[in-house]
């Protein structure tokens, strides 16, 4: 059950994200400020877009996914820097902070799912790429850890309980906080 993309989105994104990382020798570096660039000018572009909600992210996510693996960079390496590009442009175009880490933290994991990538390893990145997304806009960033390990979790589970289980052993052992939240969870 995933969440609902805007294509006009996916498109923007996708399309600007593959044209401004061609050639560029260290993607790395450059995805979150693409991402973050492209998301605020298609976001502007598309008028009177509802930016409530997980729709905006997921959107931004799955586009930023698809043009990154179309000019065959990393994906996983890319997980970090296209949460946080996401996250950055969402907030600075008006999506609230809990929707923009989980609707980027749940398209994530659906994207690598649908990649076949390692779903715990894309999880591990997406939450670390959330809460520096949104340090980087003056967020609160333990909520946004939070937030975003809840969604990772909610992710796993439409996927399966054994995508839960490796998701919460990634998290548990890479991610700082993690276990704390973890355990808060379950209560």
């Amino acid at each position: 059950m995933g969440i609902p993309i805007i294509s006009n989105v996916v498109n923007g994104i996708k399309g600007g994200v593959k044209a401004t990382l061609q050639g560029t020798a260290d993607t790395g570096s450059a995805v979150a400020n693409a991402v973050k660039n492209v998301a605020i000018t298609t976001l502007k572009g598309t008028g009177e877009l509802v930016v409530k909600g997980l729709q905006v992210p997921a959107s931004i996510v799955s586009g930023a996914f698809q043009g990154v693996s179309d000019i065959g960079v990393s994906v996983i390496k890319s997980v970090k820097g296209i949460v946080n590009g996401t996250i950055q442009g969402a907030m600075d175009s008006g999506v609230s902070q809990k929707d923009a880490v989980q609707g980027s933290v749940k398209q994530a994991i659906e994207s690598a799912k649908g990649l076949g990538l390692d779903v715990g390893e894309v999880a591990v990145e997406a939450v670390t790429g959330a809460v520096n997304g949104v340090k980087q806009v003056g967020g609160d960033s333990v909520s946004a850890a939070k937030d975003a390990i809840v969604a990772a979790l909610e992710a796993a589970k439409d996927i399966g309980n054994e995508t839960v289980e490796t998701v919460k052993t990634a998290l548990h052992s890479s991610v700082d906080g993690a276990k704390d939240i973890l355990n808060e969870i379950k209560k």
